[in-house]
């Protein structure tokens, strides 16, 4: 196989065939003419014949060199397109989120791509609550952990807290705390906890915690909640294009805290981008949104 030859020459090639000037050739390479006729001067020896004809009142492209002139062009120009094209694909933002949180955050990229469509997001969803960005290819991730201080790469999104909620047709029979007995529990966790919770605060013992239906993501209660199937426990901002919808009502007005939280968080010691900096500020302004 015969040595392909130098890729800086092609490119030198190329420029000056478009103009036929080495001076001119040079100002668009920002090098010497001296330069630019070296490197031609070395890439028709690799070839073994001549690319121009060196006259007097200028050059002029042998036929071999117009050739090269049409094959250097599309070869640089599937190179501008691969650069283009990848460069495009790398500014898609990746983003990774917990199902959990699936109810309040697909609807907002939604319209994120709406009003940005220059900055677009690949969304992965995923049971887990955190991220590993040692592991993990992603620019940021949206994780539920505990209400604490946190690191400068984590903005806080909203804190947990539990109300039970159903359909609009069971509300007439959901007067008091009480009136749970007499309805089906769903369980967005295997354990009970959130319920258990969510009873303690208001001081209400019932007789059928456990008798309920169990689901493993909250995305299932809600789904068996909001067609009239059951009372679920879930967190009242993941829910809240649920109820404005009028697929699903509230009933009680309280509001358990459980010490939980939801944060957009992006590698430790990395620089967000321009796009993944301005995402970053208008979800967190959605999450103060009522």
């Amino acid at each position: 196989m015969k040595r392909l030859p130098p890729l800086p020459a092609l490119h030198t090639f190329w420029v000056t065939a478009q103009c036929c000037n080495f001076t001119r050739a040079a100002e668009q390479l920002h090098i010497t003419q001296g330069a630019v006729s070296r490197q031609i001067a070395g890439l028709e020896s690799h070839l073994g014949y001549p690319l121009f004809q060196r006259q007097a009142r200028g050059l002029s492209l042998t036929e071999e060199g117009r050739e090269w002139s049409l094959r250097t062009q599309q070869v640089f120009g599937l190179i501008g397109e691969a650069v283009e094209q990848i460069g495009n694909r790398r500014q898609t933002l990746q983003l990774k989120a917990s199902t959990c949180v699936m109810r309040w955050l697909l609807p907002r990229l939604m319209q994120w791509q709406k009003e940005r469509p220059d900055v677009p997001v690949e969304l992965t969803t995923t049971v887990a609550y955190t991220v590993d960005f040692r592991r993990e290819q992603f620019d940021a991730a949206v994780i539920y952990a505990p209400i604490a201080e946190q690191s400068a790469e984590a903005r806080h999104l909203f804190d947990e807290q539990l109300t039970p909620v159903c359909a609009p047709a069971l509300l007439a029979g959901l007067q008091r705390p009480e009136d749970l007995q007499q309805q089906i529990l769903l369980h967005p966790t295997r354990d009970e906890r959130d319920w258990a919770l969510w009873l303690k605060a208001v001081n209400t013992q019932l007789g059928n915690l456990s008798q309920g239906h169990h689901f493993e993501t909250l995305d299932l209660a809600m789904t068996v909640a909001s067609q009239g199937s059951g009372v679920a426990i879930g967190d009242s901002a993941l829910i809240g294009e649920d109820v404005k919808a009028g697929r699903l009502v509230m009933p009680f007005e309280l509001r358990v805290p459980t010490g939980m939280g939801y944060y957009l968080v992006y590698p430790r010691g990395t620089v967000p981008s321009e796009g993944l900096e301005a995402l970053m500020d208008w979800l967190v302004s959605q999450s103060q949104q009522p």
